[in-house]
């Protein structure tokens, strides 16, 4: 028979997997406490991390409908939850990783879709997602300028044109 604890503990973990974006799963031996407190500070809003055991934590996932990180859980294990910006969340999980080697990433998992350690790498690496739509917005309000710009010479260029077909046809007609 279960403890109510260990119930008590895979629901609100399967809960947090059902209602994040993603999760990454990471090592944390040799951390101290203040430096988890460190990492949890520096994730905010965009991210709960949690330290738990493995056995929970891959039955909460597979009850969450995620069993493509089964094999993340061994060794020290614990799950930074993303529910906000995952680039901003990678980038807190490797900017802290650099200055604290005893947190190494494992793995995780994006909107249901299983990313190695090097993805989430990358996925730090990305430009937070307001810097991505504001370049995309400058660039189709180039885009929008430069089109009027040439809607608003074809009539110019059209009477420039006409213009010029009357001076020629009134040089022609008082030429005769």
């Amino acid at each position: 028979m279960a403890r109510p604890d260990k119930v008590d503990a895979v629901e609100e973990m399967r809960d947090k997997f059902r209602d994040s974006n993603g999760a990454v799963v990471t090592a944390y031996t040799g951390l101290t406490v203040a430096q988890l407190q460190q990492l949890r500070r520096s994730l905010g809003e965009n991210a709960h991390y949690r330290v738990a055991k493995n056995t929970l934590t891959k039955i909460a996932a597979n009850e969450a409908g995620i069993t493509a990180i089964d094999d993340l859980f061994t060794g020290s294990s614990a799950v930074a939850f993303v529910t906000g910006d995952p680039v901003e969340a990678a980038k807190g999980l490797r900017d802290f990783a650099k200055d604290n080697p005893n947190l190494v990433i494992k793995g995780g998992v994006l909107d249901g879709k299983a990313l190695s350690a090097d993805e989430i790498k990358k996925l730090a690496d990305l430009e937070s997602r307001e810097v991505l739509l504001s370049k995309l917005a400058g660039a189709m309000k180039g885009k929008q300028s430069q089109a009027a710009s040439v809607f608003q010479a074809l009539p110019s260029k059209l009477v420039r044109t006409v213009d010029a077909l009357r001076a020629k046809q009134d040089e022609q007609g008082g030429a005769e």
